[in-house]
């Protein structure tokens, strides 16, 4: 992708996502015991496996009392689709062996992980509610992306838009034919990256000191926008002009913005935050 101090060019925009992921990022422990019958590894993977699990416990507690829907059906399809969700170890934050009197060698795991609904299961519910997600803010978060057309030419300048149904964080990574990856969102001149909820945002906007423009190379490429309910982690960048470059590898952007910032209560437990990735098909032409 070519770029100057104030240009970054890109492609083609499909006016429809590519794909649509939602999912819950929450703080887990989990403990076990060694005992006579198990090996330290073994010891290790249990405790890892009750992480996990109480991972699935939270949000599913988080969400019986954060998600107000109107359709019993629908609350239930959703605890449904989270109950049975798996579990993607986004971070080890703490690990270690320690000695309990009453119990010996013990092991602890204290992990940042993303829960992930069954995907049927989450359709249904989906469906039950006919596409209503993007305007209703009782709702998992759920953003939508979409550009202004479906075709550009050479020198034609895009625009695309985003609209979550609640108040989100954002980071928005351009990825182009070479698979060289920029963060448009947030840029050396817009440091901001919340929005609100029910609201249309176009990118780029008058705060940005970039354009997107269709110029080679040419090929299939891809606009990623990722939300949550937290501020989404951090990610090694370097500027280049009005954008950055993304330094940290490419396989490994999604995983770091899901490294979010998990909030406490005032009772030291964390609270489940909301998480959301969508994109947007990019193709270039002459």
């Amino acid at each position: 992708m070519a770029r100057s101090s104030v240009t970054a060019y890109v492609i083609l925009f499909w006016a429809t996502s590519l794909f649509a992921a939602q999912s819950t990022i929450t703080e887990a422990e989990g403990t076990a015991s060694m005992g006579d019958d198990k090996t330290r590894k073994q010891t290790e993977q249990n405790a890892l496996a009750e992480a996990k699990r109480n991972a699935v416990e939270y949000t599913v507690t988080y969400l019986k009392s954060e998600t107000k829907v109107k359709n019993g059906v629908v609350e239930s399809d959703l605890i449904e689709a989270f109950s049975k969700a798996s579990v993607n170890v986004v971070q080890v934050l703490e690990r270690k062996w320690y000695r309990d009197e009453a119990l010996g060698d013990c092991f602890m795991t204290r992990i940042k992980a993303e829960v992930i609904p069954d995907e049927k299961a989450l359709a249904a519910q989906q469906g039950t509610r006919a596409g209503s997600e993007a305007d209703d803010p009782t709702a998992l978060l759920a953003v939508r992306a979409w550009a202004d057309k479906g075709e550009y030419k050479t020198g034609e300048t895009v625009k695309f838009f985003i609209k979550g149904n609640k108040p989100f964080y954002v980071r928005i990574t351009y990825t182009d034919a070479s698979g060289s990856v920029v963060q448009l969102l947030p840029n050396p001149f817009r440091a901001g990256n919340y929005f609100n909820g029910g609201a249309v945002y176009e990118m780029p906007s008058g705060e940005d000191q970039f354009e997107l423009k269709v110029s080679p190379p040419y090929g299939a490429e891809k606009i990623t926008v990722y939300a949550s309910t937290a501020q989404v982690g951090d990610v090694d960048l370097q500027a280049a002009g009005g954008v950055y470059e993304v330094k940290t590898k490419a396989s490994q952007v999604g995983n770091k913005t899901r490294g979010i910032k998990i909030q406490k209560k005032s009772d030291g437990k964390t609270t489940p935050a909301e998480f959301a990735e969508t994109g947007i098909g990019i193709k270039t032409i002459k």
